[in-house]
């Protein structure tokens, strides 16, 4: 309770103070065009530094119409609040080779920020997509980014839409006190690593009330992160609500304190899940939650899976040393689009710890037979209903 008051407080205060006698910084003013074809990212730099110049909280205005953007850094620190109002589009470049960075709007160094207005960041990711070989090339170009959140504060991002990024949508990166609410991510179910939200070295990440549709990990949580809420947020299709992949990089920071609450996930294939890598370094993910999950026709419903391997990239044959402990899957229930609907494979070096299961209700109407759960490295609390049975097979 005190957790949700304190993101309640936090959510009407950002609210407040980016809206209430704002000075309007309207990019009309700048000599931006929303003609669709005139790039507008010397007039939007200039309405921003006159807003984060300003000494009472500033509103940065894009009103309707689609405006073409090339990349931007929109950069802190601000004198006060600023609020970036999108009522219209931006429109990135559809070619990847225009870009320098790997980010297309990028907000950073800011204490107190907004972003609102019902507008949509079009990444055009198409052509981005079709030159993707990441799944052949361990040196593959990085690709752009639709939104940058790089050691941002106090921040609220809601009621806007980013769609099609040419790689993932969102980066959240060395934030403190970020809520998504009413946030929309949409892209083709075949966009290659569109992952929705990605999270890393950042505490205090809420995404409430959200909707994803893309074709990687609706939410991706890497190391450092601490501290996350996903409440309410509506999957698929996707790849799921992931914590990982970790242990590919030397010196990651631990995971601690996740928390999964009344998500549905449809069409997804995957659910909730934790991956790790095979040969990683020693690292630590702890205090993850999932539950009241709904799951419509996914496939590994629920997983934990230290021997992540996408792509053939790794020496699967070497142990995960990523220790994962204090886990709970409760009350997840619906269909899945696999047999095994449940498989907890934990690393044989380090294994799991104080793992929970309860209360699981999941389905599976193949031609196999009904649904399983496997297990192996763990010795889980078992309680509640058991649908399929719990740990009935060893997870190869």
């Amino acid at each position: 309770m005190a957790i949700r008051s304190y993101v309640g407080a936090v959510l009407l205060l950002l609210s407040f103070s980016s809206t209430i006698n704002a000075h309007v910084f309207h990019i009309g003013n700048y000599g931006a065009k929303g003609d669709g074809t005139s790039d507008i990212s010397q007039a939007l730099l200039s309405a921003w530094k006159d807003a984060c110049a300003s000494n009472t909280s500033a509103k940065v205005l894009i009103p309707g119409g689609t405006f073409a953007l090339s990349e931007v850094v929109l950069e802190g620190s601000c004198k006060a609040p600023v609020e970036f109002q999108l009522q219209g589009t931006l429109r990135a470049p559809a070619d990847p080779s225009r870009f320098k960075t790997d980010g297309w709007v990028a907000f950073q160094h800011i204490d107190g920020l907004t972003v609102s207005g019902g507008g949509t960041f079009d990444g055009q990711g198409k052509i981005a997509w079709e030159q993707n070989d990441c799944n052949l090339n361990k040196n593959c170009r990085t690709l752009p980014i639709n939104l940058r959140f790089n050691f941002v504060s106090n921040a609220l991002i809601h009621d806007v839409t980013t769609l099609d990024s040419k790689q993932f949508h969102v980066n959240v990166l060395g934030c403190k006190n970020v809520t998504f609410r009413h946030f929309t991510v949409t892209a083709p179910g075949d966009s290659a690593n569109t992952d929705g939200i990605h999270i890393g070295r950042s505490v205090g990440i809420n995404i409430i009330d959200t909707n994803i549709k893309t074709g990687d990990d609706c939410v991706s949580i890497g190391d450092g992160s601490q501290q996350i809420f996903v409440t309410g947020v509506n999957c698929g299709p996707g790849h799921g609500i992931s914590v990982g992949s970790l242990g590919k990089w030397k010196n990651e920071e631990p995971v601690v304190g996740i928390f999964v609450k009344n998500c549905t996930i449809t069409g997804g294939t995957n659910g909730v899940r934790i991956k790790t890598w095979p040969a990683s370094p020693v690292g630590v993910a702890s205090d993850m939650h999932f539950e009241d999950i709904q799951m419509n026709d996914v496939a590994n419903p629920v997983l934990i899976d230290q021997g992540y391997c996408p792509w053939n990239q790794c020496q699967a044959q070497n142990p995960s040393l990523v220790k994962i402990s204090k886990v709970s899957f409760k009350r997840i229930r619906g269909t899945s689009a696999s047999q095994v609907a449940v498989k907890i494979a934990c690393s044989k070096l380090v294994p799991c710890d104080n793992v929970e299961i309860a209360d699981i209700d999941l389905a599976y109407h193949g031609p196999e037979g009904p649904a399983l759960s496997e297990c192996s490295n763990v010795r889980p609390l078992i309680s509640g209903r058991q649908y399929p049975l719990a740990c009935a097979k060893v997870a190869s």
